[in-house]
């Protein structure tokens, strides 16, 4: 060691071995900031598509596909729009459209799903539908139809 230096360096100057611990840490630090900061934005990003998961599929699946146009074109206005999608609440327009259409079928005298001109695909009723069918009296001998029910039935 040569006289002139001091017994005693400050830890920020580097080693006689080229080790520099400002260095390291500096450099750690930055690769911890970057992971956690691509963490934080990624977290964000998926924001619209954790809030519609708990929603109908074909609105979880419009939310995600604005959100991938929206990362990869680098249009914000499509991640807003999955941010609102998410946050509202879209009717079921297929429950009353089903109960339309059962109801029709009753009037037509068909039986479920006998108006169903897909073939493809099985028919489909709500239970409630189903249940709704049962026999007239279903209250021990009392008729739970309404007697204008009767002409439906011609």
């Amino acid at each position: 060691m040569d006289s002139a230096a001091p017994s005693h360096l400050p830890f920020w100057l580097p080693g006689p071995d080229g080790s520099d611990p400002i260095l390291v840490g500096t450099g750690i630090a930055l690769a911890v900031g970057v992971l956690a900061f691509g963490l934080l934005m990624l977290r964000i990003h998926m924001l619209p598509d954790h809030i519609a998961h708990g929603g109908r599929k074909v609105q979880l699946e419009v939310v995600a596909v604005l959100g991938l146009l929206s990362m990869f074109s680098g249009i914000h206005g499509f991640w807003v729009a999955a941010l609102i999608l998410a946050l509202i609440d879209i009717p079921d327009f297929t429950g009353p459209l089903r109960r339309i259409a059962g109801s029709t079928e009753r009037i037509a005298g068909l039986g479920p799903g006998e108006g169903d001109t897909s073939a493809d695909q099985p028919p489909t009723h709500d239970e409630a539908d189903r249940r709704r069918r049962a026999p007239e009296t279903a209250l021990g001998g009392v008729p739970t139809r309404h007697p204008a029910d009767e002409r439906l039935d011609a």
